[in-house]
């Protein structure tokens, strides 16, 4: 099996990691793994509700790396599911092109996590840039609500030079500082990257080989009512904070295109 990690003992810091994070939380919850479409995938499951929530994680991402987001989630009441991608780091399967390059491998992984994870009641999936294309991927009728975070899969992505370069010296030589730029240039503006957030992205740029943009999702045949693909610009402000228009729709489908201080 080609892996995703540079080496074993990558592998292991990595996964280590987020067990240390999953364990420090201190929010009730169960993990398991289940297997979705062949992969072995680790479930995070936390809260009670009438409504289950599936967080699906973007690109380098999972669910140890979200926590402060998956919190929030929780506290309203709702039960929360957190999936770790496979071939993504983390907890699930690190099987490197699993997906054979098909974001329709993924969709068909996501509907079968909800089946097993949230097999009744609504469900609503919240997917973040690469797990936003992997929930646009998904036919699964289940699906209730849809909400979109700096959505990957609706466009061929657009990096700006300022982005091309700090991720350029980020990759080349991971160090805390050059992640703390790059997740700066990621963020809202006037918000700071978590201390935890800087770690994880700096242990990703040493030990994962990352996988490259999603690509456009075929889009499953239901309707989203009030999506205009026409107004779809990422991100959602320019550099001075001035706003730009951004993709609006109403229920089940809404978008945000900037990344939260809390993911």
């Amino acid at each position: 099996m080609d892996s995703i990690y540079r080496s074993t003992p990558g592998r292991e810091h990595i996964r280590r990691w987020c067990t240390d994070q999953l364990d420090a939380w201190p929010v009730p919850h169960e993990r398991t793994v289940v297997t979705a479409n062949g992969a072995e995938t680790h479930l995070v499951n936390a809260g009670s509700g009438p409504t289950t929530v599936v967080f699906v994680p973007g690109t380098n991402f999972n669910a140890a790396a979200s926590l402060p987001l998956a919190t929030a989630l929780v506290a309203p009441g709702h039960r929360l599911v957190l999936p770790d991608v496979p071939g993504q780091p983390g907890l699930s399967s690190g099987e490197r092109g699993i997906s054979g390059g098909r974001l329709s491998w993924y969709g068909t992984w996501l509907s079968e996590v909800l089946d097993t994870a949230a097999p009744t009641g609504p469900v609503m999936v919240i997917g973040h840039s690469f797990g936003a294309a992997i929930a646009l991927s998904s036919p699964s009728p289940r699906i209730d609500r849809l909400v979109l975070v700096s959505p990957g899969g609706v466009g061929r992505l657009r990096r700006t030079p300022g982005l091309l370069a700090v991720s350029a010296a980020w990759f080349v030589r991971p160090t805390p500082a050059r992640s703390t730029r790059l997740l700066r240039a990621m963020l809202a503006p006037g918000h700071q990257p978590r201390e935890e957030l800087v770690e994880w992205v700096t242990l990703v740029a040493r030990h994962f080989r990352s996988s490259g943009a999603p690509g456009v999702a075929d889009l499953p045949g239901r309707p989203f009512p009030g999506w205009s693909p026409r107004e779809r610009t990422t991100p959602s402000c320019h550099r001075d904070g001035s706003p730009r228009r951004s993709a609006r729709c109403s229920a089940p489908t809404c978008t945000s295109s900037r990344t939260p201080a809390t993911s």
